[in-house]
């Protein structure tokens, strides 16, 4: 449109200095990639303080007792070593083998400042002190094994890991008490907490380190370490693995699409540095801004790639059908710019207004995320429509004048493919209101499965690479990393060393807690726990915290207590069943320090009772949350309510509160794009209502994505929760080209269906090598391990497609409809009917 010619003609007349200016420009942005920080800060869970869980969270540390260990800050942090054998992990050779690796690592000065005057903790110390005395040292812990006979050392394991013994959460939860037999144990190295002060952080991360290099190398018996120092290996594994799988599958998928949209080998390594400056400018300004990559690092340079291959097949196409037989290079490009100005910047305009209606995000790694993008789309703006088009002036100039043609077929207008990119105005042609129909019901159908989505947390379990990921043909497998066999093992046999809120969750139950029913329900949380397998048992049974273990435990050690105990209950099965209430006074007197972590008393009135459950190491988040919520569904006590409280019941929590907000957001980026759209086809082509008519198939791709989600089984997390917004910002773009074209061909003074075949084959040749583009990028995600990564990019395949199918085969029966009842007229002076002479093309 001439109203943009003046900047443009800056850029290709003076292509020189605005390569010049610009080449600068992205020295200094891209300088910034020094400054980025790559891990994103995983807090945004706490921003859901109005959920009922996390209402009942913070009731139970409000009134609980501290001395438990998710509320009590200790000064110390344990870091296990475990201790691995083929043969017997608890035999005299390897638990003496055990002592001198302790032995060894307490010669390291950095393991022994972090420890002070603490010693480990493990099986192999426990048994040599039950031999040599409490009060043994190492030195006489190893010459007390070493004298001792294979039977003694037997006999003393068997009578220190007891059912009910401390020393049972060192090894595995399979061991048999009471037996001198299991494949592992560990050691527990009690350094100062990281939460002591940055002295205190080195102090430890030094002390980890000597741990994990000694544990490497050694005969015998395994040992090994899943700190700070195994994560960092296995991550640099994992980042590897990216770079050696994922970026080349992407980067061939984009250079195949390329060559064919461009069929020009410049044009291809033109278009490509474009693609590279914006995902680099994109990344330099989150550095000099100091927001955290994140997933920006993985989602954001395919999200960015598959735009910036678009804008350049916009520029580039409308430059080979703007130049003439006779012009120069400099004058068609910049009609081509001026022309494509319009669209670039809505596209540019609604991609921002659908990434950035996701910054008021309560979980930072998605406001990351939207940031990142926003800035990658502007990046890619600025990119294509000033230094793309300088180079391509400047190479196609340099080329001519050595006697090469640089004219160019648009992709759109092949042989090939016309005919196909036509079909959709033939088919309006004949039957628009049908098509209109369908897509409606197609929609409607699509937004109704909304409620059917899976529902799934924000950490899907990752730990399981599909079998055909990893039988890929030569370097495109995925290889599992020791890393990961190990942690599993750790997850499947041991709780957690520190004892952590992440590996226990909670029943809290209210209400008439001093009937024998409230009793009768805490039974039953224990029956229905034992029979989760997301549950941690060890040797068949749950280690649970309730009032009953709290009670048996205190009248082994209480005769008066034991005494009210049994006094009320009657039938003998341990559940009191009369006079709870004064068993819960008894509880007080007796231990009050123990019945206060679960049994709430205020003002002398007993309003709550808890129940701690301990959760498998490998349990996912999503597998918490329904074992949880099964277990506190088993309470059918009449006046006792149940409220599973823990990370994944948390999680859940937050799920459903951001996954049903989403509507909201939509709606209301929907809303704004369809506000700014309006207002900008006014001012741009004089009607508002092709606005509209343009923000119509956006809802209607929408749409269509929650059924394909559907249809295909991909699960609503949060960052496809987050696409689903995003949706508006990368399904608009197809819409706004092609609808933007055509009023430029209607203020041409084509006739509409003239005009329409223009739009749908001009354009829609750059569209399909968009799409193509994009969809072979994403494409590549799908060899990822990590399912959100999976379902983000199977999403967005999806999502692409799908736009592109809209935009040629649907919009051109609503602008159709939009001429035979809209304002033609105000688009162009002169308004040629459809059966005028050009309606016959």
């Amino acid at each position: 449109m001439s109203r943009f010619d003046r900047p443009f003609r800056v850029v290709t007349e003076h292509n020189l200095v605005v390569l010049l200016l610009m080449l600068l420009v992205t020295g200094g942005v891209v300088a910034g990639i020094s400054q980025l920080e790559t891990q994103s800060q995983m807090n945004g869970s706490s921003a859901v303080g109005d959920t009922e869980v996390a209402q009942k969270l913070d009731y139970i540390r409000a009134n609980y007792g501290t001395n438990d260990s998710e509320s009590n800050t200790t000064a110390v942090d344990p870091a296990p070593v475990y201790v691995r054998s083929d043969d017997n992990a608890l035999s005299k050779a390897a638990l003496l083998d055990s002592l001198r690796f302790q032995r060894e690592a307490l010669d390291n000065e950095s393991v022994a400042a972090a420890l002070g005057d603490r010693e480990p903790t493990g099986v192999a110390n426990l048994v040599a002190k039950r031999l040599a005395g409490p009060d043994a040292g190492l030195a006489d812990q190893v010459a007390a094994l070493e004298s001792a006979s294979a039977s003694e050392v037997a006999g003393a394991v068997e009578e220190t890991l007891t059912a009910d013994s401390p020393a049972a959460a060192l090894v595995p939860s399979d061991y048999e008490p009471g037996t001198a037999t299991a494949e592992s144990h560990r050691v527990l190295f009690r350094f100062e907490s990281a939460d002591a002060g940055d002295a205190a952080a080195e102090r430890r991360t030094a002390a980890t380190a000597a741990l994990y290099e000694a544990s490497q190398d050694r005969s015998g018996p395994e040992y090994f370490t899943l700190g700070e120092h195994a994560v960092a290996e296995s991550n640099a594994n994992y980042s590897q693995q990216m770079i050696e799988l994922i970026l080349p599958v992407a980067l061939l998928a984009i250079l195949s699409v390329l060559a064919f949209s461009y069929r020009d080998l410049v044009d291809v390594i033109v278009g490509f540095t474009g693609v590279v400056l914006s995902v680099l400018w994109m990344f330099g300004i989150l550095g000099w801004m100091g927001i955290p990559a994140g997933f920006t690092l993985i989602i954001g340079p395919v999200l960015i790639v598959g735009l910036s291959v678009d804008y350049g097949l916009h520029v580039f196409m409308r430059y080979r059908e703007e130049r003439g037989e006779s012009e120069d290079i400099r004058e068609p490009m910049a009609r081509g710019l001026s022309s494509v100005a319009v669209a670039l910047s809505l596209v540019t305009l609604t991609a921002a207004v659908g990434f950035m209606s996701n910054v008021t995000n309560e979980f930072a790694l998605i406001r990351e995320l939207s940031i990142g993008i926003t800035l990658g789309v502007v990046s890619t703006f600025v990119v294509s429509l000033t230094l793309v088009p300088a180079l391509k002036v400047t190479v196609d100039r340099l080329l001519e004048r050595v006697g090469l043609d640089r004219r160019k077929q648009p992709l759109g207008e092949t042989r090939l493919l016309e005919p196909f990119l036509g079909s959709g105005v033939r088919l309006a042609k004949r039957a628009a209101p049908v098509v209109i129909v369908l897509a409606l019901v197609a929609g409607s159908a699509g937004a109704v499965a909304w409620t059917e989505l899976d529902r799934q947390s924000v950490q899907q379990n990752q730990n399981d690479v599909a079998d055909w990921k990893q039988h890929l043909p030569g370097p495109l497998a995925w290889e599992t990393s020791e890393f990961d066999s190990l942690s599993e093992y750790v997850d499947d046999n041991y709780r957690a060393a520190d004892e952590d809120a992440r590996s226990r969750s909670q029943v809290l139950l209210e209400g008439d807690v001093t009937s024998p029913a409230a009793l009768a329900a805490v039974e039953s949380v224990g029956d229905r726990a034992a029979e989760e397998g997301a549950v941690f048992q060890r040797s068949g049974s749950v280690p649970l915290r309730s009032p009953l273990s709290v009670m048996q435990s205190v009248a082994a050690a209480d005769d008066e207590f034991a005494s009210a105990l049994g006094e009320a209950d009657t039938d003998g099965d341990g559940v009191p069943d009369r006079n709870v209430a004064g068993v819960y006074d008894a509880l007080y007197a007796a231990a009050p320090e123990q019945a206060s972590q679960v049994v709430e008393r205020a003002g002398g009135e007993y309003r709550s009772l808890r129940v701690v459950v301990p959760i498998g190491g490998s349990a996912t988040i999503a597998g918490q949350a329904d074992a949880m919520q099964t277990v506190a569904g088993s309470v059918s006590a009449d006046g006792v309510d149940a409220t599973a409280v823990g990370v994944g019941t948390l999680n859940e929590a937050e799920l459903a509160q951001t996954t049903d907000s989403i509507l909201t957001t939509l709606v209301v980026a929907l809303a704004a794009v369809g506000a700014l759209l309006t207002l900008i086809y006014r001012f741009a082509t004089g009607s508002a209502t092709l606005g509209v008519v343009t923000a119509v198939p956006i809802v209607l791709v929408t749409a269509l994505v929650v059924g394909a989600m559907y249809l295909l089984a991909i699960p609503l997390t949060l960052l496809t929760s987050l696409l689903l917004s995003l949706v508006i910002g990368l399904g608009i773009d197809y819409n706004i080209h092609v609808s933007d074209r055509f009023a430029q061909e209607l203020e041409r003074g084509g006739t509409v269906t003239g005009a329409l075949r223009t739009a749908v084959t001009g354009t829609g040749g750059a569209l399909l090598g968009s799409t193509l583009t994009s969809v072979g990028a994403f494409s590549a995600l799908l060899l990822h391990p990590h399912p959100q990564i999976t379902s983000f990019g199977a999403l967005v395949v999806v999502a692409l497609s799908l736009s592109f199918v809209v935009a040629v085969f649907v919009l051109p029966s609503l602008l159709l409809v939009w001429a035979d009842y809209g304002s033609v007229d105000a688009v162009r002076s002169e308004s040629p009917t459809r059966d005028g002479p050009m309606a016959q093309d």
